[in-house]
């Protein structure tokens, strides 16, 4: 089981690495997470780099895809070489995306007709690809999966390990990364919020 989370060039660190995080709390020999990248090395908006973990390449055969966002999205989808090398298919992964991450799969024509979110600042130009934008900080349909606002990311990742493993372990996994104090809150408002874009 791969799960990539495609971090790009100025990648918003909350994004990939909240999301790198929360998968990672399950511990199954066959369960492997990474970031996916289009270089060797990729530098965060605020000047962090890490080294990829495995290349955009690989994106096509990953079980599950997150798209995530930064400060160079717009460049992205400008680029028709960097494009080309996403190659996602809905019909056998799941696929979410993050704020700008959205902007991505509008531009991959993977949403169509479906209503997305984003964060605020991508909103109008994730708008101008035809796609209407919810406020709501999370939506799936089917397979697709969109949040909007970098905290959001935890749902991407709940909706995720739901999908794969089931509610509870979503439950857990978003349970121990909450604050003392308020785990069995937080764990619930986040469940709820996946919930209805669960499969019945």
């Amino acid at each position: 089981m791969h799960i990539a989370i495609l971090t790009f060039q100025g990648f918003n660190e909350l994004d990939s690495l909240v999301a790198l995080g929360i998968l990672n709390r399950i511990k199954k020999p066959a369960w492997r997470v990474t970031l996916c990248c289009p270089d060797p090395e990729v530098t965060s908006m605020n000047g962090v780099t890490l080294r990829a973990q495995s290349l955009l390449e690989d994106v096509q055969s990953a079980d599950a895809v997150i798209v995530g966002s930064g400060m160079q999205t717009r460049e992205v989808v400008a680029n028709p070489e960097l494009m080309a090398r996403l190659m996602l298919n809905p019909e056998r992964q799941l696929i979410g995306a993050q704020c700008s991450g959205t902007l991505i799969l509008a531009k991959l024509g993977l949403l169509g007709k479906v209503p997305a979110c984003t964060d605020l600042t991508t909103k109008p130009w994730v708008q101008e690809s035809g796609v209407e934008v919810l406020n709501q900080p999370f939506y799936a349909q089917g397979n697709i999966a969109t949040a909007g606002g970098c905290l959001a990311s935890q749902y991407l990742a709940a909706w995720i390990i739901a999908r794969i493993e089931g509610i509870e372990a979503a439950a857990e996994a978003l349970h121990y990364v909450a604050p003392v104090g308020e785990k069995d809150e937080y764990t619930s408002r986040a469940i709820e919020n996946i919930t209805p874009y669960l499969p019945r």
